[in-house]
């Protein structure tokens, strides 16, 4: 995922960038509203979320995110030191999706950018109108939450299902770890690291295809399609 960084202190930009490229983003970093609202032109498609600190040197953070709002429907997850009530219902009505306080857990932070474009992303199954995932010999039954493997029934709990399922929309392509804590167990990564690889590990065996879910080393988990 793009994302923009709109941030007009640079050691701070410098250090979450990093963060957050060692999670699989691709940041561009903005210091200025000017060149946040010019980095949205014209490939504002391009991005999935715009964290946007409110001091900026040119213009008000509210501000921008009224413009930015005006331009796209972008995610707009505001940062900032200013945590009473008027001032996050302020950002809210202006647009914003969410709202970070400084000082803030990375976790947190991550968790909030998985959650707000699960909101706004369309779903790929009910846009295409899928109700069934089939990946050589393993079929997934969406509404009945079903699944086979050469028509015989496996039987998975409700978060092997959920995993399954994740991986299965996209095969091929990387999940971060944080991504699928965040989609499947609607927490954050901490200390739910250990209960990923279990249920990844369990998904092998109970489906007997111990390649299927490969481990990415230091990223996460891809689904590498069977053959038919």
């Amino acid at each position: 995922m793009r994302l923009l960084l709109v941030e007009d202190d640079n050691h701070v930009a410098a250090a979450l960038s990093a963060v957050l490229a060692r999670h699989g983003f691709e940041v561009v970093h903005a210091r200025s509203g000017e060149e946040a609202l010019q980095a949205l032109v014209p490939e504002s498609e391009g991005f999935g979320v715009v964290l946007l600190d409110l001091g900026l040197p040119d213009q008000d953070g509210y501000e921008v995110c009224g413009k930015i709002r005006k331009r796209t429907s972008i995610p707009v997850i505001m940062v900032t030191a200013r945590s009473d009530v008027r001032s996050r219902i302020h950002g809210l009505n202006l647009g914003a999706d969410d709202y970070v306080v400084k000082p803030y857990d990375t976790g947190e932070l991550l968790a909030r950018i998985h959650a707000v474009s699960r909101r706004t992303a369309p779903d790929d199954a009910a846009v295409s109108g899928e109700t069934a995932l089939k990946l050589g010999s393993v079929h997934i039954e969406l509404p009945t939450r079903q699944v086979s493997v050469d028509g015989s029934v496996v039987q998975l709990t409700r978060k092997e299902f959920d995993l399954l399922a994740l991986l299965a929309q996209r095969p091929g392509v990387v999940f971060r770890r944080e991504q699928i804590i965040s989609e499947v167990w609607r927490t954050s990564w901490e200390g739910t690291g250990r209960t990923l690889e279990v249920h990844v590990a369990s998904l092998r065996s109970k489906l007997r295809m111990p390649t299927l879910i490969e481990t990415v080393r230091g990223v996460g988990y891809r689904l590498v399609a069977p053959a038919s």
